[in-house]
Parts: structure tokens; sequence; C-alpha cells
């Protein structure tokens, strides 16, 4: 009993910081600087509420690492920092090791907790980006009025916040220009595309009025990067725009941006250059301090330029991984182009790229502006591959469908099931399912997750489990809103028919312990499907499986005893299936389900079959 209260309570430990606080780290990672005075917020809450605990979920579930340490940006990374802090023993850096050794530490946990999040909580994802964006939007409304009504002397803006530099603050800004600006190319409701162009338009002139120009430069990089991932129409009036843009920012903001001048770039990099050439192949040693004076009265300790500050640190040793990391990156946002979360990720990979060419140095740090245009990316990006490696990324990617091509979609089907609104489910000419989700409010869950997305989801999940479930066709979009799914319907008749029909106490004891078996099995798995009853459960050949699982959870752990029972209870508000189940073949569902489930977990069936007898 001991050894599974432990268990138990290390998988309820691994949920919660898997559905929650991941989540909340990652929103807080990325909204922080504009929430709070203070940086050291950022890196305190980051800590607390993603680095360690992702390390604790490690801890308790190691088989994590597994598909972790296969994927190719990880191991690039560990590379890179296992060569970053061997040069430590040549470093002249004034900081300890092991402080320093902290750094790449939790980078990596950044790739680790990221990955944990996209695999167990991947609907939770676009409404985090989503809430940060807005965070980062109305949260800096307040400093743009004032730039406007009280200009400062130097006629640049920071913002508010924690943000203290207007050079770092276009960074941030710019990230979240790189959101709206995928938002704007890939969404369909007119709404949403009407708040992503507003949105997108005041971020735009928080990056001008900061008077910076790298973040306009890296803007255009990703702009023509996402213009060559999309290729359609939108993406025709992406690159018009960013004509029309240069054209207007010349017109309306250029005295503001040439007034100043030479920011000492070349030379900068001239004396960078020179000092890396002492020492080309292994460099200088991680966190060697820089001090460069190009002509301006004060010293400099970054090399404006990433690579140039990978170089003065590790060298052509340490530059080859690191240049594999972007290439790679970059390979995978357009190798999966049609997923659209790729698409944001690879975007933003291109944008920090583009900022990199005349910003930053430290090669790793601690959470600040410069982990906005590298690292984040390139851990969503690892988490992406190996969610859909895994079989947690949906391998189905909705389509839009225009009136015509859904007419003869739909031509001669058979309407299999409806309401009052019209039809829900269609079984079409080729005997084929087409399952429609019809919309709903526009901002619900269903506008970040649809139902028919859920649903082919689910399905690709389950089989990765090792249940049986329907084979998706296609996943669709209409012209009103709505939305389907497209599948292989799997034959059978439903466990409530089979139990109805079978010619036998003896064989209905056979098809009770045969779901009990399976019961036991979804709730092992962490398959929580709120619908269960005898209806939603299909038999063929005493193979079981599952009727619309769109309505359903898949969590990383066997579920908690008070969700098994509310899944039970939900079995007994039909008078049928409680009597069949908990009356006339409970020893039959109880010696099933003790077949696959934990001690306990029969327990707590028993107590609950003892008291539906009652």
């Amino acid at each position: 009993m001991h050894l599974s209260c432990v268990k138990t309570g290390a998988n309820r430990l691994f949920d919660t910081i898997s559905l929650w606080l991941l989540p909340a780290g990652l929103f807080f990672l990325l909204s922080a600087l504009f929430l709070f005075p203070e940086r050291s917020l950022q890196h305190k809450l980051y800590y607390a509420l993603f680095s360690i605990p992702t390390l604790l979920a490690l801890c308790v579930r190691p088989g994590e690492l597994k598909p972790l340490l296969r994927e190719p940006l990880v191991l690039l990374f560990v590379l890179f920092a296992a060569i970053a802090l061997i040069s430590l023993g040549w470093s002249g850096t004034e900081d300890s090791a092991s402080s320093l050794a902290k750094r790449p530490l939790h980078i990596f946990m950044l790739f680790a907790g990221m990955t944990l999040l996209v695999r167990h909580r991947l609907e939770a994802l676009q409404p985090v980006l989503l809430a940060s964006a807005l965070v980062a939007l109305f949260g800096t409304l307040p400093a743009l009025i004032e730039f406007f009504q009280h200009p400062p002397i130097d006629q640049r803006l920071i913002g508010g916040g924690a943000l203290d530099n207007p050079l770092l603050s276009s960074h941030l800004f710019g990230f979240f220009s790189i959101y709206w600006l995928v938002l704007c190319m890939t969404c369909r409701d007119l709404r949403i595309l009407a708040l992503s162009g507003c949105a997108l338009a005041v971020m735009c002139g928080l990056i001008l009025t900061t008077g910076s120009r790298t973040p306009l430069l890296a803007m255009t990089l990703a702009a023509i990067w996402l213009a060559c991932l999309r290729r359609d129409g939108r993406a025709k009036l992406l690159l018009a725009g960013l004509v029309v843009a240069a054209v207007a920012t010349v017109l309306l903001f250029g005295q503001m941006i040439l007034e100043r001048g030479s920011s000492f770039r070349f030379e900068i990099w001239r004396m960078v250059l020179e000092l890396i050439s002492q020492r080309p192949l292994l460099g200088h040693g991680y966190d060697t301090s820089l001090a460069l004076d190009p002509g301006t009265g004060y010293t400099l300790s970054e090399p404006h330029n990433f690579a140039l500050g990978v170089l003065y640190d590790v060298g052509l040793v340490g530059l080859l991984p690191w240049l594999g990391l972007l290439g790679y990156g970059l390979y995978s946002g357009w190798r999966h182009r049609a997923q659209p979360l790729f698409v944001l990720a690879s975007t933003l990979l291109m944008y920090g790229i583009g900022a990199g060419l005349t910003e930053g140095g430290g090669i790793m740090s601690r959470p600040k502006e410069h982990w906005f245009l590298l690292w984040i990316p390139l851990a969503l990006i690892a988490a992406l591959n190996i969610a859909r490696r895994t079989g947690y990324l949906p391998r189905q990617v909705m389509q839009a469908l225009a009136p015509e091509p859904a007419r003869q979609l739909m031509a001669d089907a058979q309407v299999i099931e409806e309401d009052g609104l019209g039809p829900k489910v269609l079984r079409l000419a080729d005997g084929s399912f087409l399952k429609l989700f019809r919309r709903r409010r526009w901002f619900t869950s269903g506008s970040f997750n649809p139902y028919a997305t859920r649903f082919a989801n689910n399905s690709q999940q389950l089989v990765t489990l090792g249940f049986v479930a329907p084979r998706i066709l296609g996943l669709y979009r209409f012209t009103d809103g709505s939305s389907a799914v497209h599948y292989q319907p799997l034959p059978g008749q439903t466990l409530r028919q089979a139990l109805e029909q079978a010619p036998s106490a003896q064989a209905r004891q056979t098809l009770t312990l045969a779901f009990g078996r399976y019961l036991a099995r979804l709730h092992e798995h962490g398959v929580y499907f709120r619908s269960l009853h005898l209806g939603n459960v299909l038999v063929n050949q005493g193979e079981l499986a599952l009727i619309d699982v769109a309505d359903m959870r898949i969590l990383p752990s066997s579920l908690s005893l008070e969700l098994r029972q509310r899944n039970l209870r939900h079995m007994q508000r039909y008078q049928e299936d409680r009597g069949w189940l908990f009356e006339e073949n409970a020893a039959q569902l109880l010696t099933g389900y003790a077949e696959q489930a934990s001690a306990r977990a029969v327990a707590r069936l028993e107590r609950h079959i003892q008291v539906a007898k009652a």
C-alpha cells in the first residue's frame, strides 16, 4: 500500500506540474517584464514556476528524458553548453563556475519544460501566448500615450514595467509583433483578424518610437520568411505591405531614426574580430569579460552580434553546434510549414536571427530579453518536433473548404445524427463519416482548439496508447465558421445494443468482463471520457472502442480515484447501464477491472458498486 501511495503522489505531482505550473511559468516568462517593476521577479518566477518544477517532473518521471534526448536541437544545445562549460578552464570570467553552470541548466529546463507542456497540455499553449501578447499590448499602451503627450529628451520610448533600455524593449515589441503578424496570416475568423491587425499596428508603432533600427531589419527578414512559408494570397499582400511600410517609415520616422547617426557597430565588430583572431579555434572562454571603446568615451561589454559573441567565447568549435541549432530550427519550420505552430515558432526564430545580427553577445544568460530572440523560439521548435514524433501533435491540418467543394463532399450523404439546428453526423457516399461542429461564441476554448481538431488529436493519441480509434481522413473549416472531421468509422454495434441482443446471461457476463478490462485500461492510461456510457462504446468481434472522442481528455498519468468515480457516476445515470453493470453483472465488471487497475482503484470501484446496489 505504501508503494502505491508513493506512486499515486508522484503521478499527481507530475500532472500538477505539466498541466498547471508550466503554463503559468511560461506566461510569466513572457509577460513578467511588462507586469512587474523589477526584472529580478522574472527570474524568480521562472525558477519557481518553470525551471525547478520541470526538474522535479524529470526526477519523478525520468522516462520523459528519453524523447527529449533524441531531439537534434536538444543534443546540439547540450553539445554547445558542454563546450562552453569546458572553456571555463581558460576563461577570464569573474563569476564562479557553479553560478555559470546554472545558466545552461536553466536553458535546458526551458527545452524540457516546453516539451512537457506541448506533449501534455498542448491546448494551453495558444491561450498562454495570446494572454502574454495582450499583456504586452495593454501593458505598454500607457507608456506610448505618455510618449506622445510628453516626449522624452532623446525621443526614444522605453516602456513600462521592468523595461529600462529602448533597444532591449524593442526586441520584446518585435517578438510580439511577429506573434500578431503570424496570427493575421493564419487565422480565418474576421473578428480575430481585425483584433490582430490593430494589435500589430500598435506593436509596430512601439518599435518605431524606440528609435531602434535592429528590430526593423529583423522584422523584415521574418516577414519574408513567413511569406515564403505561406505562399498564398496573404503572403503576396504581406510582401506588398513591406514595401509600403518601408516607404511610410522613411517618410514618418526617417528623421528620428537617421538622427541617431552611426552606432559604431562596424568599429565594434572590427575590434572584436581582432580579439577573436588571437584565439580563433577555442575562444577566450565562456563569460570572459569584454571591454570595448570604439570612440564613444565609455566602454561596451557586448560585441553587438550573437555570432561574434559565440566566436569570442568558445571559438569555431562552439560556433558549429550554435549554427547547427539555428539551421535545424529553420529547417524544422520549413519542413512542417503546414502546421501553424511551426510557422509561428520558426518565424520567431528568424526574427531572433535577424535581431542577433546587430545585437547581443552573451551566449548564455539568465532569463532576459535575449531569450526572446533565440532560446524561447528554439525551445518551442524542439518541443513541437518531439510532440510530433511521439504522436502528441496532430498530423492532420485543418483546411479551408469553399462552398462548392463542400457541396461535392456531402453530395448524396445520409444523415446519421441531427438536432434542432440541423445535421451533426453524415454518412458520405463512400461510406466514410463527416462529423460537423457548429460555430459557437467566438471567444471560447474552441477558438484555440476546435472540436474537430480535438477529435482528430484524441483519435491519434488513442492509437499511440494502443487503443482502437477511427482513422482520420481530413479536417475542414467552412466559410460560416463551422468545422468538420472526416473519418473512417469503426465497424460494429454499441455495447448497449450488444447487451440488449445478447442470447444469454453468460454472453452478457462475457461482454461486461471485457468492458471492465477496457474501462480499467482507459483509466490507467489517463483517458478521461466525460460522456462515457454503453452507447458510446463500440463492440466489434470482442474488440472495444470509443465513439465521439472529441469530448475527452488524455492526462499524463493514470486517473485519480475521484475522476474514476465521476466516470462511474455518469454511467449510473442510464437505467439500463446501471442494471447491467452495477447489479446483474457487477462481479464480472469488478473482475475485469481488477485485471488492469491498481488495488486502490479496484477497492474504490467495489465500494461504489455496493453503494449503487444499496
